[in-house]
């Protein structure tokens, strides 16, 4: 069975996150998608999530590198929704952090499918309300 091809971009914009290649990264997103920082804070469009990848890096000493787990892509005309397992492995860590991310694409005519929503957290934000 063929990997889905949204399966393979996540992989490609891990792969950039971990080096830290933030201009490859930013072609993974639409121009006003939406990147939960942490429960409470979203960033949105390509600038201001820019900004919190390279805020993200810093903060785990630049050591962070991305690895997902189980995956499920829920297609619906030009939108998919990911349900995934999302690893974040941090420095010298033994086990990494496993989080259930959810994480919504929408397929653009010109470029291929782009993230419009990254919700590493997935519904664990249901947890801080």
């Amino acid at each position: 069975m063929l990997e889905h091809e949204i399966l393979t971009l996540i992989k490609q914009a891990d792969i950039a996150i971990g080096t830290e290649d933030f201009d490859a990264l930013m072609e993974f997103y639409a121009e006003d998608a939406a990147l939960v920082v942490q429960p409470g804070q979203v960033a949105k469009g390509k600038a201001q999530i820019r900004t919190a990848f390279e805020a993200i890096a810093r903060h785990f000493g630049n050591t962070l590198s991305v690895t997902q787990g189980k995956a499920q892509v829920i297609e619906g005309g030009d939108t998919a929704l990911v349900i995934m397992e999302t690893l974040l492995h941090i420095g010298e860590a033994k086990e990494p952090i496993v989080r259930r991310a959810t994480y919504v694409f929408a397929r653009d005519t010109a470029h291929g499918w782009l993230c419009t929503v990254d919700n590493s957290y997935g519904t664990d934000l249901l947890n801080e309300s």
